[in-house]
Formats: C-alpha cells, sequence, structure tokens
C-alpha cells in the first residue's frame, strides 16, 4: 500500500515555502522546528544536498549524534558529487563523540583511496592527528585506572582478578609501567600472571633487563628478547619427542600437547635442562596415559627424574587451570 506521502503532491509553493522556514528557523537556530520541516521535505523525497546538510546540522546542534552518525553513513554508501563533504561532517561526529579509533579508520581509508581533495587533504590529517593524542591521552588515564585495579587484586590474592586485569591492559596495548615490573619479583603473584606479564612486555618491545622470581628461583631477562612459548627451542624439541603419538592416538596427543604447554606456560621463562628433555616427554606421556586411562608398564615410570616430572607437570597443570580455562 502507497504511504500517504507517495499520494500528495508537493506543490511548488509548499516546497518554497517548507525550504524558506526551514533556513530561517535554521539560521535563528531554531533546531528543532527547522528539523520538522526539513524531515517534512525529506518525506516526500526531497533529498537535495542543502536538505541534508540542514537535517544533519540540526541533529548535531540537538546533540543527536547517533542519528546524525547513522545518517552520514548512510550517505556515505551512495559515493554522489558531495561525498567528501559528507566525509568531513562524519569525521567531525566521530572526533565530537569520541570515536577516536573510528575516525582514524575513516581517514586511513580515505587516504589509501588516494583521492582526497587537497582542500580537505589537510583537515583530514590534523583531525586524525588530533584523534590519535587524544585515544593516547585517554589510553594513559584509563590504563593508570586499571593498573591500581591490579594492585588491588594483588593486595587481595584475588589471582583470577590480576589475570583479567593483565589481559585486559595488554589488548589494550598499554605500556608497561615500573610499578608493574616490580610485580614479577612479587611472591603474591601467580606464576601464569607473572608469564602473562612477560608476555605484555614482550609485545611492547620492552629491551630492558627485568629480575623475576618463580619457585625460589630468580633470573634476569630482557622481555623482547625470550621467545614465545611455542616457537623456545626446548618446547620445540620436547614437543618433537611426544609427536609419535600423534599417528596412533590424535585424542592423546592433544592432551599431551596440552600439559606441555601449560607446564612451560607457569616455569616460563624458566627452562629445564636439554638433557631432561626425553625424561620431561616420557612424564607428560605417562600422566597422558594416566588421565585416559591407558595401561602402562612400571618401566615407564621408573625413573627417579620421570617421577620428578610427572609431580612437578601435574602441579604446573593445576596452577595453570587454577587462573586459565582452556
Amino acid at each position: 500500500m502507497e504511504s500517504k506521502s507517495e499520494k500528495i503532491i508537493l506543490f511548488p509553493g509548499l516546497k518554497k515555502t517548507l525550504e524558506e522556514e526551514s533556513l530561517k528557523a535554521l539560521q535563528e537556530k531554531r533546531y528543532e522546528e527547522a528539523l520538522g520541516k526539513l524531515n517534512q521535505l525529506i518525506s516526500y523525497h526531497e533529498h537535495s544536498h542543502e536538505i541534508i546538510i540542514g537535517k544533519l546540522i540540526c541533529l548535531m546542534e540537538l546533540g543527536r549524534h547517533e542519528e546524525a552518525q547513522d545518517l552520514c553513513e548512510d550517505l556515505l554508501h551512495h559515493k554522489d558529487e558531495n561525498y567528501f563533504h559528507y566525509v568531513h561532517i562524519y569525521l567531525t561526529i566521530l572526533f565530537q563523540t569520541s570515536q577516536y579509533s573510528l575516525l582514524m579508520e575513516q581517514v586511513e581509508s580515505e587516504f589509501e583511496k588516494n583521492n582526497v581533495p587537497e582542500l580537505l587533504h589537510e583537515q583530514f590529517k590534523q583531525l586524525y592527528d588530533m584523534s590519535e593524542k587524544m585515544k593516547l591521552d585517554f589510553m594513559i588515564e584509563e590504563s593508570s585506572s586499571i593498573i591500581d585495579e591490579l594492585f588491588a587484586a594483588v593486595n587481595q590474592d584475588n589471582h583470577i582478578e590480576q589475570w583479567r586485569v593483565v589481559e585486559q591492559l595488554r589488548n589494550m596495548k598499554a605500556q608497561p609501567v615500573n610499578q608493574v615490573l616490580s610485580l614479577l619479583t612479587n611472591e603474591h603473584v601467580h606464576p601464569v600472571i607473572k608469564t602473562a606479564i612477560l608476555a605484555w612486555m614482550k609485545d611492547k618491545h620492552i629491551s630492558d633487563e627485568v629480575e623475576i622470581h618463580k619457585f625460589s628461583t630468580s633470573m634476569t631477562v630482557i622481555p623482547f628478547d625470550i621467545p614465545y612459548i611455542k616457537v623456545n627451542e626446548i618446547y620445540k624439541q620436547i614437543l618433537l619427542v611426544i609427536l609419535d603419538v600423534e599417528q596412533d592416538n590424535p585424542t592423546l596427543f592433544q592432551l599431551l600437547e596440552q600439559l606441555l604447554y601449560r607446564y612451560v606456560y607457569v616455569i616460563y621463562p624458566f627452562m629445564p635442562s636439554t638433557e631432561d628433555i626425553v625424561d620431561i616427554a616420557a612424564a607428560i606421556k605417562n600422566i597422558g596415559n594416566q588421565y585416559l586411562h591407558i595401561q602402562t608398564t612400571e618401566n615407564d615410570i621408573s625413573s627417579a627424574k620421570v617421577q620428578h616430572y610427572m609431580k612437578e607437570i601435574r602441579m604446573c597443570d593445576s596452577l595453570y587451570l587454577s587462573i586459565i580455562e582452556d
């Protein structure tokens, strides 16, 4: 069924009156009234550039930024001769509403197409630079507050909250401050959390020496130089030894791989000697067999070193799963 606006013809006199009245209301900053008249024109399928710009101005002045943003996004799909005018308004809305990441993405997209008019190029670049600064300032302010949450969790011995906050900071790409580095030697910080902090520091290319303490042992490392766990040579060599299980029992192999990763994650960056690779692989296989109720011979676990590593791997598996859900 046709809508009422499709049945009624907008006579030239009425169109002119609405246009003049909406313009006058706009000039006199009676934005609600101007918007009503502009919407009336649009309901009769009048979509001139002047009418659309007038509506956008009204929405922005009335603080209805979400509606203005939606309208802009719709206009950008059409890519008509006024495209870059709409882009400029769209970027302004994003800046006013603190949507800095979205603004930067839009500017990067426009610059990649390499057809931004020269007059607008500098304005777009200025908006981009201001957004980048505002985003950084906001991130510093927000990360400072979140770091306070991290230390509160440490004081409360709340390991789950420590993990959540560290992962949040890492995902935010926040910069680890000196306060955070001190957690690597704090006995109240879970070993899993210390590994997460190291990974975060590596992500941020921290190239200063830091001290880390785990299981009554200390060492000094440069986070940037530490390989990620799965490319660590000892990890890869142990994985190679247990790889023979994969073809015969893929389910068992998947469990062994998980046990290995969790073990290394908890002790990292402290790693066993290359001389113990075979014993560690044997320990992991024995634990996997026990978990899946697979029969093993007594000889498989007779070695004192294998038994030692079985105990250590079980402990690390428990510590890992107390924080992280696979």
